[in-house]
């Protein structure tokens, strides 16, 4: 498939859990159009918000079905998308899985567009998966942090 849009996306937590961001980078294929974004938040993970950025990368788009490309340096995301996991997750009602209310809020933007997804490794030298991690990095690093309630009320049942 031929995408219209290549969206670049990382996640970082200090302390996993602990304070949290991501970054994204979306670029129009064929053009020097592009867009960044990024969020942190006070107590998180990192696999929320390599989850989170891709989402909010999708989210984002103005138009629906969309040829996307969402590039990623996160395993979890990737394979759960790609060997389908997540589908028989939401089957399941996602029972005794991490992370249900991204999961649901990414199988609803997911299913406006033509998605897929690739790996890449990560600090490896490319230059809009660095820039989504300097983002994603920064943004953890901010005086106000956002507060991500579901993983805070979550984590608090546990303790």
């Amino acid at each position: 498939m031929q995408h219209d849009i290549h969206i670049y996306t990382d996640g970082a937590a200090k302390g996993n859990p602990g304070p949290g961001g991501y970054g994204v980078v979306i670029e129009l294929v064929g053009t020097a159009h592009k867009k960044e974004f990024y969020e942190g938040f006070r107590h998180t993970t990192n696999n929320r918000m390599e989850l989170l950025a891709v989402i909010v990368g999708l989210e984002k788009l103005k138009n629906i079905n969309m040829k996307v490309l969402v590039i990623s340096d996160s395993k979890y995301v990737v394979d759960s998308v790609l060997k389908k996991w997540v589908f028989g997750w939401e089957k399941k009602g996602f029972t005794g899985k991490k992370n249900p209310d991204l999961w649901k809020r990414f199988l609803v933007i997911y299913s406006k567009h033509q998605v897929d997804f690739k790996w890449i490794k990560g600090h490896n030298n490319h230059p809009q998966n660095e820039r989504c991690d300097a983002l994603a990095v920064f943004a953890s690093s901010q005086k106000t942090l956002s507060i991500d309630a579901f993983y805070e009320k979550e984590h608090d049942k546990l303790l």
